[in-house]
This record gives C-alpha cells, sequence and structure tokens, in this order.
C-alpha cells in the first residue's frame, strides 16, 4: 500500500493559492483514476482509499505537515518507503515536475516538517513547480497568492502529468518515472 500525501493549507481561503499545489494534484489524482467514497477523517489529516493506494491530505497548516504525517505512519505503521510526498516548488518554473528518492527540504517548510518527524529524508518526492517569484515580491506572498487565469491553464496539464508521473512510480518505479518526466516541460 502506497500513501501519496499531497501537501496544502485547509481550508476555502487557501484553495487556490500556489502553496495549494499538493492538494490541488490530490482532487485531480482522484478525478483521473477514480476512488472509493471511504474517507476517513482523523484529527489531523483525511485519508481516502484510491484502489491500492491512499491519499492524504494533512488538515495541518503547510509549516507543520509532519505532524499529520507522523500520526500516520504511527497509526498505520507506513514503511517510510511507501510515501509519496507531493508539493510545491517556487525554484521549479511552473510547466515543470521534479521527482526525487530523497533529498534535504530545500527550503520548504512543509517538507522540513516532515523530515524532522520521520527522522529520514528517505522518501519518494514529486515537486510541483510554481515559479519563478517575482523580484522585489515577498515569498510568504507569493506563494499565499493565487494563480492568474494563464497560469492556472499551464497549472491544469502539469497537473495532468503529475498523475501520469505518480502512477508510474506505482507501477514501474521510481528511476522510472524520474527518466520520464524530469525533463518534461509544459507549455500552453
Amino acid at each position: 500500500m502506497h500513501y501519496i500525501v499531497g501537501l496544502g493549507n485547509p481550508g476555502p481561503r487557501y484553495a487556490s493559492n500556489r502553496h495549494n499545489v499538493g492538494f490541488m494534484f490530490l482532487d485531480r489524482y482522484v478525478q483521473r483514476v477514480g476512488c472509493s467514497s471511504n474517507l476517513v477523517r482523523e484529527t489531523n489529516y483525511e485519508l481516502l482509499e484510491c484502489g491500492e493506494v491512499r491519499l492524504v491530505r494533512p488538515l495541518t497548516y503547510m509549516n507543520v505537515s509532519g505532524l499529520a504525517v507522523g500520526t500516520l505512519v504511527a497509526k498505520y505503521g507506513v514503511p517510510v518507503d511507501d510515501i509519496i510526498v507531493v508539493y510545491d516548488d517556487v525554484d521549479l518554473p511552473l510547466g515543470r515536475i521534479r521527482i526525487r528518492r530523497k533529498g534535504s527540504a530545500g527550503g520548504h517548510n512543509g517538507l522540513k516538517s516532515i523530515i524532522e518527524n520521520l527522522k529520514t529524508d528517505q522518501f519518494v518526492r514529486v515537486r510541483i513547480g510554481i515559479g519563478p517569484k517575482p523580484e522585489g515580491v515577498d515569498l510568504a506572498q507569493f506563494v499565499l497568492s493565487d494563480f492568474s487565469v494563464q497560469e492556472r491553464l499551464v497549472l491544469d496539464k502539469v497537473l495532468d502529468v503529475a498523475v501520469q508521473a505518480v502512477q508510474t512510480i506505482l507501477s514501474e518505479g521510481v528511476q522510472k518515472a524520474m527518466s520520464l518526466y524530469n525533463s518534461v516541460e509544459v507549455i500552453t
């Protein structure tokens, strides 16, 4: 059983923010793959079964996502090898995704929280580009802003590519997914 964790902030205020790309990914995955209506709501996350996969939406705020992931791992005994984290990356241009087996948080507080709670960085991550951040704009202001109409057109295509990439990870492995999708650039 694999657990796909999409990072974001809960609530309608943040729903369309750049920082909520992980939540948007989960919604797109449900649309494309189809899932049961067996939603489990825990104190700090929601869990939805989707065939041999469980989709996880932390209900903590982004910067403490590790609390939800740590609770999930403890409750279900989830091996870290079975976790895939999907999140936004301001250092990656909009239209790109990047898959990695492991690595540092790269300045992303949600990922940093997960690494601290799991005490390892040895889990698969799928970064979805939201950058570049415009010169002179505060980082927090940028990630908590909504996509423009034009950017949303690109994002819609990127989310479809990200779903395909995750399905490749699940069926053919991380290495195959990296070779197929790390060089893809979505352009409208």
